[in-house]
């Protein structure tokens, strides 16, 4: 009998991978874990039946959750990673010639299952010495002060569960505190077709904090609904009207060969739909 995995995030559609072999199914401290194989999307990992990634297209939402970043700085000493149990997130920063890497994790039961399960996606990450595993809570690390990071990368689940608070004012105000000159913190903000109310949240949220703030975006198959947005802020830094040519010398002096990211994809990658601009005519699926 064929078995599916059926994720019904937005509770009026769903979407289902076939379960083609059960590698993991189990609870943690904090949530529901299953790790399986499709024929389409290779290994799959979800939390509380939410798919998180898949083998076939995680490039696409890893890529673009760091390297626009760190090319409109021209680089960075010190990272945080806030969430990324997968790895995938550590995996593309230490492609960098960072000195210093932290990753805050709340669920070390999803690392564990990650590195025996699906260690391509971390690739030799958590064995790098640049980086520093913290088995945590994210908002208390990043609240506690401390020393400033040049990049703070928000990699979270959606904001149910242990992630919600990552999506609240005081802790994009803690990353603010925590940034250097030219800082810039990072989030995954969902498919704002569907999401439309996390997306308009964080954009309230950001506005009052930062002097620059926005989203970018990309198509990545396996979240249902349209682009994904990533969120931006910063004091120093305006992302969204970044040199073309000097992102373009820093993504060949990296010498970086990557599947989906690159200065084309980066530059049009910040130009918003009519529907989704704070002064839009709006649209999407709640209009």
């Amino acid at each position: 009998m064929t078995s599916w995995h059926e994720e019904v995030l937005h509770g009026f559609s769903k979407q289902a991978l076939r379960v083609d072999e059960e590698l993991f199914s189990g609870r943690t401290e904090f949530q529901s874990v299953r790790v399986f194989r499709n024929e389409g999307q290779g290994l799959v990992l979800t939390l509380d039946d939410v798919v998180q990634t898949t083998e076939a297209d995680e490039f696409i939402y890893h890529e673009m959750l760091v390297h626009p970043a760190m090319n409109a700085r021209g680089g960075a000493r010190r990272v945080l990673i806030v969430g990324g149990g997968d790895g995938g997130c550590a995996r593309e920063v230490l492609r960098h010639p960072v000195e210093e890497v932290v990753m805050v994790e709340i669920d070390g039961e999803v690392v564990a299952l990650a590195r025996e399960h699906l260690p391509a996606l971390s690739a030799g990450a958590f064995e790098d010495p640049r980086l520093e595993l913290v088995i945590g809570d994210g908002a208390a690390y990043v609240g506690d002060g401390g020393v400033p990071f040049d990049l703070i990368i928000v990699d979270s689940t959606d904001p149910i569960g242990p992630g919600a608070i990552l999506f609240e004012a005081p802790f994009q105000d803690a990353c603010r505190r925590r940034l250097t000159a030219n800082g810039i913190v990072v989030t995954q903000n969902g498919v704002p077709f569907l999401q439309r109310e996390e997306f308009d949240h964080t954009r309230r949220i950001r506005e009052a904090l930062f002097r620059h703030s926005g989203f970018f975006f990309a198509s990545v198959p396996t979240y249902f609904g349209g682009d994904m947005a990533f969120g931006w802020g910063s004091d120093d830094l305006d992302m969204a009207n970044g040199d073309g040519a000097a992102i373009g010398r820093a993504h060949e002096t990296s010498g970086l060969a990557t599947r989906y990211y690159n200065p084309e994809i980066h530059l049009a990658a910040f130009a918003c739909p009519s529907y989704l601009r704070a002064d839009g005519p709006g649209g999407g699926a709640f209009a």
